[in-house]
């Protein structure tokens, strides 16, 4: 992979374990909306794609925006702090940093994205963060977001993420694709995108990358 000129990192379910946050999100928007919560498959189903797109599946259209207000005030509060690093993940960002510019593409909001990897002291192994907003909604947007601000040829770039949702993104910007098992989302469902590689520990990415044999 010695064409590789930038990596781009998912946080949710990549780099961070946040799903006892999120998952106490959403349970506590839907009470304080005063609806019946999803089950618990179904709301770590939502891990991945934006708020907006997982509220309007189950809330009507007018209740959406105070749903996602609803979510971000408690893990802004609360949820950021039910998170933690996966192992071995500092090891590698260590590692990357020294061979590679790292960016992260999230489909959480940027101010949240910046918070929580402040919050793991792993903000500084990063040359920018990019989050969702109103005019990047969609991971390829976020992407595209990326390689424009750094000038980054789309095929030198790869992005490393745990879900479909980054495989997709990564297929509409025409950037590689390395999937990992650890994070939300299902291998078989990784394996329909056709990833570039796939890791089911952090040093295989090393591997794959050719900084460890």
């Amino acid at each position: 992979m010695s064409s590789i000129s930038a990596i781009f990192f998912d946080l949710d379910g990549t780099l961070v374990d946040s799903s006892i946050g999120i998952h106490n999100g959403f349970t506590y928007t839907f009470d304080q909306l005063g609806v019946s919560s999803p089950s618990a498959k179904t709301i770590r189903g939502f891990m991945g794609p934006p708020l907006e797109t997982s509220f309007a599946s189950c809330l009507p259209a007018e209740q959406i925006e105070e749903a996602i207000q609803l979510y971000r005030s408690y893990y802004k509060e609360k949820g950021v702090y039910e998170a933690q690093l996966f192992p071995h993940i500092k090891d590698l960002l260590v590692e990357l940093a020294e061979h590679y510019p790292l960016y992260i593409t999230t489909t959480k909001n940027t101010p949240t994205a910046v918070d929580m990897t402040s919050n793991f002291g792993i903000d500084h192994f990063f040359d920018g963060i990019y989050g969702s907003s109103p005019q990047a909604l969609h991971k390829a947007d976020v992407i595209r977001q990326a390689l424009e601000t750094h000038h980054l040829t789309p095929e030198k770039v790869v992005i490393i993420g745990d879900t479909k949702f980054d495989m997709i993104g990564a297929q509409e910007t025409g950037i590689k694709k390395l999937a990992v098992t650890w994070g939300f989302g299902e291998e078989k469902d990784l394996m329909d995108y056709n990833p570039d590689w796939i890791a089911h520990h952090p040093t295989d990415i090393l591997q794959h990358l050719q900084l460890k044999r």
